[in-house]
């Protein structure tokens, strides 16, 4: 038989029950819909992930203080803090694989200012904050050099907290007033949203990191230092020279330990993209359960199509059709049926993921791969389950066959 009348001769027996092929497929069709969905969300929340660790920063290097020990007890990372504005000039001035340097003074406050106050952590920054963090600004200007080294009491607010205290209306040459001390607002960033962690990225105040240093946060030492690398490539080797520059200045002697950690996003970025494959691969195996359940519902249907069709299938080998001709007939049923089930499976998918990006929070991304490898199991499935009742029906005595009522 030609493929052409084989494949017809399998839709018009399919058509037939429609809905009995209907029930059928419904699990192929869970099947693949819930692979297709399960594999997009997790793919969505491990580019979710990807895009707030992009947006931390190009090429991000952060310089934290390291650990003390007091009375044989060793202390969390950040206790034993001896980073000072000398630290930042002098890996300004040496280091040659680096793009931006900033460093990072902790205060916060409440803030007094529109239409109330709010509540909000202040950072010291220099102006190659902006470039090290990929952020920018959506209204106003961004203070200077100059400003840092004045000790201007100028400032930059984060999205939210101009929307909460400057409702409708541009904060850019108003004032308010941290804690007791007046600041004019010349900038606002643009949002950013929120961490990896869950927080927000947009409740802050940027100001200049001397005057917030000298006129806020009453302590002597910096809270860190953020440097960008000139070039991704050159991440290793940035780090390598920092580390040289921050022992240097911190005069530590061969064989002493560094009091400061380096790090980067690469650790960061791994960690999160294993966990979302991890969980990936668990969600994808879980829903594939339900393709072989599928399978098994092919395989019973077509048993019983096997049954209900001996005389059919006995008239066609008295008349001269081949073993082989029932088998690829039946074969051939088997896998239209299944891979009927997976497009209309893939079409589910779409809607439910369509929902999911529109109308919740979660965030789903379906990449091609994804539905080829859909249809190709769909596929193996019907070959699989089909097998066996296409070859019980090739494998039939014509007489017998004949004889059966």
């Amino acid at each position: 038989m030609q493929p052409k009348i084989i494949f017809k001769v399998a839709v018009n027996s399919i058509m037939k029950s429609r809905m009995r092929s209907l029930l059928t497929a419904l699990g192929i069709i869970i099947g693949v819909a819930a692979v297709v969905v399960m594999v997009a969300i997790g793919d969505g929340a491990q580019l979710q992930v990807e895009n707030q660790i992009a947006s931390l920063g190009t090429n991000l290097i952060i310089i934290t203080p390291g650990t003390s020990t007091t009375g044989g007890i060793r202390g969390g990372a950040g206790t034993f803090n001896r980073f000072t504005m000398d630290d930042v000039e002098k890996i300004k001035s040496e280091a040659v694989l680096i793009s931006g340097v900033s460093p990072i003074v902790q205060s916060g406050g409440q803030i007094i200012g529109g239409v109330g106050n709010w509540f909000t952590q202040i950072q010291g920054v220099s102006p190659d904050y902006l470039e090290i963090r990929s952020w920018n600004l959506k209204s106003g200007e961004f203070f200077t050099e100059r400003d840092v080294m004045s000790r201007a009491k100028v400032c930059i607010l984060g999205s939210e907290v101009a929307d909460n205290l400057f409702p409708d209306e541009d904060p850019v040459g108003q004032q308010v007033r941290i804690r007791t001390i007046p600041f004019k607002i010349i900038g606002v960033l643009k949002s950013k949203g929120q961490t990896a962690v869950g927080t927000s990225s947009d409740d802050l105040i940027l100001a200049p990191s001397k005057t917030v240093l000298d006129r806020l946060s009453g302590r002597r030492f910096i809270s860190s230092i953020q440097v960008s690398a000139a070039s991704s490539d050159k991440n290793e080797a940035a780090q390598a020279e920092l580390k040289s520059i921050m022992r240097e200045s911190h005069k530590l002697e061969q064989g002493e330990s560094d009091d400061f950690t380096i790090r980067d996003q690469s650790d960061l970025a791994e960690t999160a993209t294993e966990t979302s494959r991890i969980l990936t691969i668990l969600l994808a195996s879980v829903a594939g359960v339900s393709l072989i359940v599928g399978g098994i519902g092919i395989m019973n249907i077509m048993l019983v199509s096997v049954t209900e069709r001996t005389r059919e299938i006995g008239i066609r080998l008295s008349v001269g059709a081949r073993a082989s001709d029932i088998l690829i007939q039946f074969l051939t049923e088997a896998i239209v049926l299944s891979l009927s089930g997976g497009t209309i499976g893939v079409a589910l998918s779409f809607l439910i993921t369509y929902i999911l990006n529109n109308y919740s929070d979660q965030s789903a991304y379906i990449k091609p791969e994804i539905i080829v490898i859909a249809f190709g199991f769909a596929g193996a499935i019907g070959i699989f389950f089909g097998f066996y009742p296409a070859k019980k029906a090739a494998a039939l005595n014509p007489i017998d066959a004949l004889r059966y009522e």
